[in-house]
């Protein structure tokens, strides 16, 4: 009797070891169509390490998207825009402008425009919704705001955290006192295509891909927007920005001539250096980063137990920045060190809160897809989509399976810092998913020149109106910012005291005291 069950047992156990090898082959193969690429050409470590992320995590790996579905949407006539603006250097791009009455949404009393870049040739057409500063238009900075996700709409950021107007649960706008248009002008641009407003039968799945697009966005804007061209103009962003903003401020300081000055880059929790922050996810979840543990003793352990494998696999990732190593990393890291903390059902983006419900935790941005989805506002704003959402999934497995999430982007950073462009990385200290500990590590350990100074570099206080609002450090033109109190957006939490660094930084005063 044992000897038949010992022999069941066994048969069980080599039936699920090839089913898992059968999955693992069918995944590679899938992959290697995807890519172009011949199966057989790979090395065996290659396929042994996707064997072992199909093994330990299963269910990420058959969720792994590989390409993404084109978005339902209607052109307008060439009558619907006020201006097209085009340029021989760059042929296969146009930009589509519409003039807004600003009566006509309520948004702000501010001057407004909106529209699309087309890339004729790719098939992409990227949305974009400019506000006029509400203080000195001729003579405020101009600021670019970009969402992360990757895959996630900048109008987010313009009606959930900085924006002239926030969404109630009566579908209706609400004015925002602290909003960043305050004393600059303000661009959100949704990208990726397929993000937003945004849409294509194609899609970008790399950050150096979008960067390209970007500054074809920018000269063409600051074109039919002369007047603004010789102000500064600073991108700023948030999240997966980690990510785009040092990469498109690379790209837009490689072409010499061009319409518009790049004054700094500002990132707000951001995904920047990946090998650094993914140390950081145990401690900030067991009690380490300024708030409670939301894990068991247990929990943390198998973090740490699993760090120094997922670690290994990132430096892999950015020694070859191949699509076969960068995918497994993304897998098991996220699975092993992010995982954890979502299954407790805590909002990742703020440590102290349960998710509200919804897919990004926060019942408001429901209120935001149903506002911009209403047909009036898109006919406004010259929307040319069939349905609007807030984070496009299927972009963002289109990023993992690029393996662009792992790669080192932070080598950006530096070739920003030699330029002397001015870098502020800020961030809200109850976040998770992109957390305070890891953005001041990867500050600290970043190697450019004024990188020993800068780690030794004295921790002052950021005092508004009379109160400690946070901790900074500067040297140079590098500075990390803490924010007491806010989570993974610093506008949604703190909006007075985020107006308060922007104010600062966008007036020269890159140590923030």
């Amino acid at each position: 009797m044992r000897l038949s069950f010992v022999a069941l047992l066994a048969g069980s156990i080599q039936a699920f070891s090839i089913q898992q090898s059968l999955f693992s082959e069918n995944l590679l193969q899938k992959a290697t169509d995807a890519l172009n690429v011949n199966i057989d050409s790979l090395p065996y470590d290659v396929k042994k390490l996707w064997s072992e992320m199909t093994l330990n995590f299963p269910n990420a790996a058959a969720d792994l998207q590989f390409w993404s579905k084109s978005k339902p949407f209607t052109s307008k006539k060439s009558g619907s825009w006020d201006f097209h603006v085009n340029s021989d250097a760059l042929p296969n791009y146009q930009l589509r402008v519409k003039k807004n009455d600003p009566r006509a949404l309520g948004i702000d009393t501010v001057k407004q425009y909106s529209g699309y870049l087309d890339v004729e040739d790719e098939d992409k057409h990227f949305f974009y919704w400019f506000f006029e500063s509400r203080n000195d238009p001729k003579n405020d900075p101009i600021i670019l705001w970009l969402n992360g996700g990757p895959g996630c709409s900048s109008l987010t950021g313009l009606f959930f955290e900085l924006g002239s107007s926030s969404i109630d649960e009566n579908i209706k706008p609400i004015y925002n006192p602290y909003s960043w248009n305050s004393n600059a002008s303000v661009i959100f641009l949704d990208q990726p295509v397929n993000v937003g407003y945004s849409y294509s039968s194609s899609s970008v799945t790399n950050t150096v891909a979008a960067g390209k697009d970007v500054y074809a966005f920018l000269e063409l804007f600051f074109k039919q927007f002369s007047e603004y061209k010789d102000l500064p103009f600073h991108i700023a962003g948030e999240s997966y920005a980690g990510h785009y903003i040092p990469v498109f401020a690379s790209e837009i300081l490689s072409h010499e001539e061009r319409q518009f000055n790049l004054t700094s880059v500002l990132i707000g929790n951001g995904l920047t250096d990946p090998l650094t922050q993914y140390k950081y996810y145990e401690p900030m979840a067991c009690g380490e980063g300024g708030a409670p543990s939301v894990l068991p003793e247990s929990e943390c352990e198998n973090m740490l137990n699993t760090q120094e494998r997922c670690l290994s696999l990132i430096e892999s990732c950015y020694e070859s920045e191949s699509v076969w190593s960068c995918v497994p990393a993304a897998i098991y890291c996220n699975n092993a060190q992010i995982g954890p903390y979502q299954k407790t059902g805590r909002n990742v983006y703020d440590i102290r809160e349960d998710c509200e419900g919804g897919s990004l935790c926060y019942t408001g941005l429901e209120y935001i897809d149903k506002y911009l989805n209403q047909e009036a506002v898109k006919e406004v704003l010259g929307a040319e989509v069939e349905s609007y959402e807030s984070c496009n999934f299927d972009v963002n497995r289109n990023f993992l399976f690029a393996g662009d999430w792992m790669k080192p982007y932070h080598k950006a950073v530096i070739d920003l810092l030699e330029s002397g462009l001015p870098v502020l990385i800020y961030a809200g200290d109850k976040d998770f998913i992109c957390n305070w500990l890891g953005n001041e590590g990867w500050t600290n350990v970043l190697p450019w020149s004024g990188s020993e100074a800068f780690a030794d570099a004295k921790i002052k206080s950021w005092v508004v109106n009379g109160t400690e609002a946070g901790k900074v450090k500067n040297h140079e033109n590098f500075t990390f910012l803490r924010v007491y109190g806010a989570g993974h957006m610093v506008p949604y939490n703190q909006p007075e005291n985020s107006i308060d660094f922007l104010n600062s930084w966008i007036g020269g005063n890159y140590a923030i005291v």
